[in-house]
């Protein structure tokens, strides 16, 4: 039987309701809820990864400003609604300590890349990680190249 912990009682594959994170497996959430939110709307995704629509206007000088929302289109209002639906979906995937990590963000954007910067890191922190393991796999090349090397010549030498 299913229990309440048990993250596919939660979130049973279901397309209506969002993929659930809970902290774990970061890679395969952000795949499926990307998917997820382009298949909601591709301007939901666009909102995500680009950030937030803000109809602009132009002032006395010529400098765009924001609008004031009691000046917008139906266009403008339903482009301006996306955010909120994006950090719906979102909000909805996360469980209380991952919302609580990013419940003071004010868009999707912000939200995404709040996370991916906790489960990812930072570009700097993505190419030390490369750098550390490229590393590693050299070291680990000349100590078996070494071991090989030790090894042929000891049969050499004991022939």
């Amino acid at each position: 039987m299913a229990t309440q912990n048990d993250s596919t009682f939660r979130e049973g594959q279901s397309t209506i309701r969002p993929p659930f994170f809970d902290g774990n497996d970061y890679p395969y959430w952000k795949t499926r809820m990307r998917i997820y939110l382009q298949a909601l709307d591709y301007e939901i995704w666009e909102i995500v990864n680009d950030g937030p629509f803000m109809p602009l206007t132009k002032n006395e000088v010529g400098e765009d400003i924001p609008k004031p929302s009691r000046k917008w289109n139906e266009l403008e209002k339903r482009k301006a609604t996306l955010n909120s639906k994006a950090m719906n979906a979102l909000f909805c995937a996360l469980d209380k300590k991952e919302f609580h990590r990013v419940s003071s963000c004010e868009s999707a954007n912000e939200i995404w890349h709040k996370l991916e910067v906790v489960y990812e890191g930072t570009n700097q922190v993505k190419e030390s990680k490369i750098s550390r393991y490229t590393r590693q796999y050299e070291l680990f090349q000349m100590e078996h190249f070494l071991k090989e090397f030790s090894l042929s010549v000891s049969l050499l030498i004991f022939r």
